[in-house]
């Protein structure tokens, strides 16, 4: 059976409320008056019932608590936990007025109880957003979904609920033509796919419309209603950040309107370099112990200077020169431009493997945090030579240079270090995500996986 715990999440939810609301109420008596002795009797009698029934209208009426797993976020919680006592104010304040000749209330009292069950509610809030995010990350209460189209758009989706397992949805295969470059890649074709449907139990299947048709597309929508399944649309915007688009209205026919102005944000970029700045100074005075000493390790090791500079490319395509430990031999590329074949490349010396392992090899990358050529978060920078042939591959690479280039990434952690350039496209999907959901919450989860991968020594 489908869901069979989600129906519980809204009764939970206006129970837990009512709960608290009905505690902080006695308790904020409590505090005023020294005692609940009277809280039952008339007056306060009656504005107990009263707000516990405003309570439920509101929630009749308002329908709160409707959260896809997407927007089920703290932040959405909170404003729409502020929205409901703001309207239950509003209706106590029109009571009180009503029954101001026969009644009086302490307001101070009233004030408390506000104050206590808006710090109650957001507690209790918070608690089962984060167990439930665990509790969905584990592997439990998962939604399942299948793609339709198989492509660089529809491999885009997989890739960002393996970013983000905690929204709970886990993925079933593709289906589309079968082909023999794609075979391997398909659970299925169409024809295989609505029983596929049913016998697993999908609960959201995604079409890319730039890989199947107008039939196929209303084939689905119409099994839909029989099979119980969500369908929702991948649209190919050609790269384009979907945090610059929205839909317009010219009278009944909606009109998309797409842009970049992200990128431009004056607030978000300063936030964001400014967080730079600091990290980076901080990083570089606190560890500077620490970095003496691999850097006598790096020299003492192996024959070849200490740190290793190559041009790289960065914002809008301007080049520049990034730093590292040296963690090769010095005539590693005398044959020309090469790509890292992991661990098993004799060009890397023993100390460069440990180094690139705990990427300890990076750290000279804050100086160029601090010069203004990378930030700490952002796609890994890539040299031209490489990036003419990803190009090729996979055009959408370019708007990987409207942003600055970090130190870590969404795929140096869950990709690592390419060893060719079909690995670099790869690569290239996880960090397109990261461009579309740049936050300064995405950066510190990234910075605290770059974290773990080093003290685990992961690195690849």
């Amino acid at each position: 059976m489908k869901h069979r715990f989600s129906f519980l999440l809204r009764p939970f939810s206006a129970t837990m409320d009512i709960i608290f609301l009905d505690i902080c109420f006695a308790l904020a008596y409590r505090l005023k008056f020294g005692t609940t002795e009277s809280l039952f009797e008339v007056p306060y009698v009656t504005l107990f019932w009263f707000i516990n029934a405003a309570w439920l209208l509101i929630l009749l009426l308002n329908k709160p608590y409707n959260f896809s797993r997407l927007t089920f976020t703290i932040q959405n919680l909170l404003v729409d936990l502020a929205k409901l006592i703001g309207l239950h104010i509003a209706l106590v304040s029109v009571f009180w007025v009503f029954t101001k000749g026969g009644y009086s209330y302490s307001r101070e009292q009233l004030l408390l109880t506000y104050v206590l069950f808006l710090c109650a509610g957001s507690l209790w809030r918070s608690v089962v957003l984060i167990l439930l995010k665990v509790y969905r990350a584990m592997g439990y209460n998962t939604r399942r979904f299948v793609v339709v189209g198989y492509g660089p758009l529809s491999r885009s989706i997989q890739t960002f609920y393996q970013m983000y397992p905690e929204i709970g949805f886990k993925f079933y295969g593709y289906f589309d033509k079968m082909t023999p470059d794609n075979a391997s890649s398909l659970r299925g074709d169409y024809s295989y796919l609505k029983d596929y449907i049913v016998r697993n139990e999908i609960d959201c299947v995604y079409c890319c419309l730039p890989y199947i048709d107008t039939e196929q597309l209303r084939d689905i929508m119409n099994f839909s209603e029989e099979a119980k399944y969500q369908v929702k649309l991948i649209v190919d915007f050609k790269g384009f950040l979907t945090k610059g688009v929205t839909v317009e209205y010219h009278d009944v026919q909606p009109v998309i309107s797409m842009s970049t102005h992200y990128l431009d944000d004056l607030r978000v970029n300063l936030f964001k370099r400014t967080f730079d700045v600091f990290f980076s100074a901080g990083v570089l005075s606190l560890g500077a112990p620490l970095f003496m000493v691999i850097a006598v390790i790096t020299k003492l090791s192996s024959k070849g200077p200490v740190f290793y500079s190559q041009e790289r490319i960065g914002k809008w395509g301007k080049p520049f020169r990034i730093y590292k430990f040296r963690s090769m031999y010095p005539d590693a590329e005398q044959g020309g431009p090469a790509l890292s074949a992991g661990n098993k490349d004799h060009r890397i010396t023993p100390w460069g493997q440990f180094m690139r392992k705990t990427r300890l090899d990076e750290i000279p990358q804050f100086y160029n945090v601090l010069r203004g050529d990378m930030s700490v978060v952002g796609p890994r920078p890539e040299r031209q030579y490489f990036i003419n042939q990803i190009i090729e591959k996979s055009p959408e690479y370019k708007y990987l240079l409207m942003v600055k280039p970090g130190i870590t990434s969404v795929g140096q952690i869950k990709f690592g270090y390419a060893e060719n350039v079909e690995e670099m496209v790869q690569r290239l999907w996880y960090d397109l995500e990261y461009l579309q959901n740049v936050s300064f919450s995405t950066d510190v989860w990234l910075i605290f996986q770059t974290v773990r991968v080093m003290m685990q020594g992961r690195g690849k």
